[in-house]
């Protein structure tokens, strides 16, 4: 039976080959990375990722990162390609072979077939003179210098610095196509998440103890509004009419005091941020995560048609981080 401490220091030991290997693929990242973002950017069809055995498993994966953040991907067996799967792909679609060896029979025996189809290939292998790499318009070597298996032998640094590349060409078309927080919403309709944005601002506002001050007041008591509201902001209402006419955030408060100039017996009108951006209590959560993403704001004053603060939207509630819980088909 193996010590504690042994065991830790194996786990240790394999992790730092791990890194090893990744650090290799990071320095020998080159032109060919930057031309694999550039195809599957431009591909206007899928990207179908392919690969047997344990690439094959990390294949799954990359297919999956892939399709969640804005580029339509799929795995293909390449078994399954060669009795009829094929039959699945066009000509727009581009190909993502993964072979350690590059010399994998089965993957490479589909190769010639899905060249035909006028697919292009980009391949990840840990060799840039392999079948496999020479058949593709791009390959990307992720060769490690060992594998943390004992024997040098089962997949294991090799297939951790795939998963890490298949990461990095999935965030770098994020930021390629300027993929947002709503649109990754929008693909995972099954979570917190995305209930929420089936929902509207009249369903996730605080209604109740908004925190509202005449913008006749002093700015003391629209600061003492603000602090027991806890939303981090205070809305401020027309004297006159008590349409919504302003706002004074956490933010605002903060500036006027490194700037010296937060007078609090002035009139709180003097330091708002007047006509504020707001939204009606039927807009969807959707578009509200747009405006506030858009503008870099964390709160959102509610209000009807005729301009009457009803409610105030913290980005928190939105992402499930505040006092707002999603049970049963309803919020509590």
């Amino acid at each position: 039976m193996l010590t504690n401490e042994i065991l830790l220091e194996q786990a240790r030991e394999v992790l730092d080959l791990e890194i090893e290997g990744l650090l290799a693929v990071r320095k020998r990242l080159n032109q060919s990375f930057v031309s694999a973002v550039q195809l599957m950017q431009a591909c206007s069809g899928r990207i179908v990722v392919t690969g047997i055995g344990k690439s094959g498993l990390v294949g799954r994966k990359i297919a999956a990162t892939l399709s969640s953040t804005g580029t339509p991907s799929f795995f293909l067996h390449p078994v399954e390609g060669a009795h009829g799967d094929l039959g699945a792909i066009c000509a727009n679609d581009l190909i993502l072979a993964i072979s350690n060896s590059g010399e994998t029979d089965e993957l490479n025996a589909i190769l010639p077939s899905l060249l035909a189809l006028g697919c292009s290939l980009i391949s990840l292998t840990g060799s840039d003179n392999s079948t496999l790499a020479r058949m593709s318009v791009v390959n990307i070597n992720c060769g490690v210098p060992r594998e943390a298996c004992p024997y040098n032998l089962a997949p294991t640094a090799s297939t951790t610095a795939v998963l890490a590349v298949g990461d990095a060409l999935a965030v770098c078309l994020i930021n390629c196509k300027g993929f947002t927080e709503t649109d990754f919403f929008k693909v995972h309709p099954g979570g917190s998440l995305g209930q929420r944005l089936k929902l509207y601002a009249r369903d996730i506002m605080h209604s109740g103890n908004v925190p509202v001050v005449s913008d006749a007041e002093t700015t003391a008591e629209a600061l003492r509004v603000l602090d027991r509201g806890k939303m981090g902001a205070v809305l401020l209402v027309s004297s006159n009419n008590g349409l919504l006419s302003g706002i004074v955030t956490d933010g605002d408060v903060r500036r006027a005091v490194c700037n010296g100039c937060l007078e609090v017996d002035r009139p709180v009108s003097e330091m708002m941020i007047r006509s504020p951006l707001h939204c009606f209590e039927h807009q969807s959560v959707a578009e509200l995560i747009d405006l506030m993403e858009q503008r870099q704001i964390t709160v959102l004053p509610v209000v009807d048609q005729d301009m009457r603060p009803v409610g105030i939207v913290h980005l928190h509630d939105i992402l499930g981080k505040g006092s707002l819980k999603f049970t049963g088909g309803q919020f509590t």
